[in-house]
């Protein structure tokens, strides 16, 4: 896994050297642009969409979300994580239990939600790197954890053990509940507009003198220490920004499905989903997890309806499980062998050949 890492950065400063201020400005003004186009093509999105093709397109989105956060903690701050299910759950639990138990408006408990996942995001690389815990040390910490969050979600009654929590269906729309009818465009513009803040948020730490540190941190962190750069400080940042993000996409999973049960929020499958689609698209890259969402969004649901009414031909594919894991494995294997950089990352490697 860390080859892509290093690869997508090879033209990353030195360590604790920032790049110049009118190359970090230019680049952060390329992507804002970028960013601008596909915002205003995502707001259109909906009126060309089925009410099958907006859920695919809402799921994609979510996925796209974690995979953002998940890459800011790996990609950009070289920790590896495998257990982002953890802050996902976070996100996604306290909402739901701040809305069915206290009637909180859920606007409100998304926020409550990063701040809670960044906190014990940020506890926990602080115990893992006081500690020397590094490399895949660290990675099995954090799968540790998220296993830890799911064991007590199905034992402790006020968050409903294994039974999780159904929200309560309005009777009408409600922007403060964040509820509308049934096939509303509201439901594919919320999410992207969080993802259009979040990759805004991406663009802004890497082109910043802190974003500049992170890196050289991550790249040489004997080298940055010795320059004077704050390792511990330079490795939690990026933890707390990729947990409140992975967070957020937890809150509106919640929000969107109605339901957060132990394995929605805290199963493994869920650090998968947040890991594959920044690997096939290009880790350390601003854009690579939302390539790889692209991706893997709209084939897990074709897998889903493959397994669920498959043609004759394949009629022994019916009630099969674990087909989805094998067809991420295997373009994994394809990916990691033939475009190390992902999709996005050889493609940016392309083009300044």
């Amino acid at each position: 896994m860390s080859r892509p890492v290093e690869t997508a950065t090879e033209h990353a400063p030195a360590p604790g050297q920032d790049s110049p201020g009118w190359v970090r400005d230019r680049r952060a003004r390329l992507q804002y642009a970028a960013l601008g186009v596909v915002m205003v093509v995502m707001a259109v999105m909906p009126y060309g969409l089925t009410d099958r093709g907006e859920s695919i397109a809402v799921r994609t989105l979510i996925i796209a979300i974690l995979a953002i956060g998940w890459n800011l903690m790996s990609g950009y701050g070289g920790l590896f994580s495998f257990g982002h299910a953890a802050f996902f759950g976070i996100g996604a639990y306290t909402d739901a239990y701040l809305v069915v138990e206290h009637g909180i408006s859920p606007w409100i408990a998304m926020v409550v939600g990063a701040v809670i996942a960044a906190l014990a995001g940020t506890l926990i690389a602080y115990l893992c790197l006081r500690y020397r815990l590094a490399g895949a040390y660290f990675a099995l910490a954090t799968f540790a954890f998220a296993q830890l969050f799911l064991l007590v979600v199905q034992n402790v009654e006020a968050l409903g053990k294994t039974e999780g929590f159904n929200l309560e269906i309005l009777p009408e729309d409600s922007w403060w509940m964040m509820q509308f009818e049934s096939g509303s465009s509201n439901y594919f513009w919320i999410p992207a507009a969080l993802l259009g803040l979040s990759l805004a948020l991406v663009i802004a730490f890497t082109h910043s003198r802190t974003g500049q540190r992170v890196a050289a941190v991550r790249d040489d962190e004997v080298a940055a220490e010795s320059l004077g750069i704050s390792v511990m400080r330079h490795r939690l940042v990026p933890v707390a920004l990729s947990c409140m993000i992975s967070a957020v996409a937890g809150a509106y999973y919640t929000q969107y499905y109605f339901y957060v049960g132990p394995q929605q929020g805290f199963g493994a499958a869920v650090s998968v989903e947040a890991i594959v689609p920044a690997v096939i698209g290009g880790i350390g890259t601003v854009w690579g997890p939302v390539v790889g969402a692209l991706v893997v969004g709209p084939l897990a649901e074709l897998i889903t309806e493959l397994l669920r009414s498959p043609p004759d031909s394949l009629s022994f594919l019916q009630g099969l499980t674990g087909l989805d894991v094998a067809v991420y494995a295997v373009l994994l294997i394809v990916i990691v062998r033939f475009m190390p950089r992902g999709i996005f990352g050889t493609l940016q490697r392309w083009r300044r050949r």
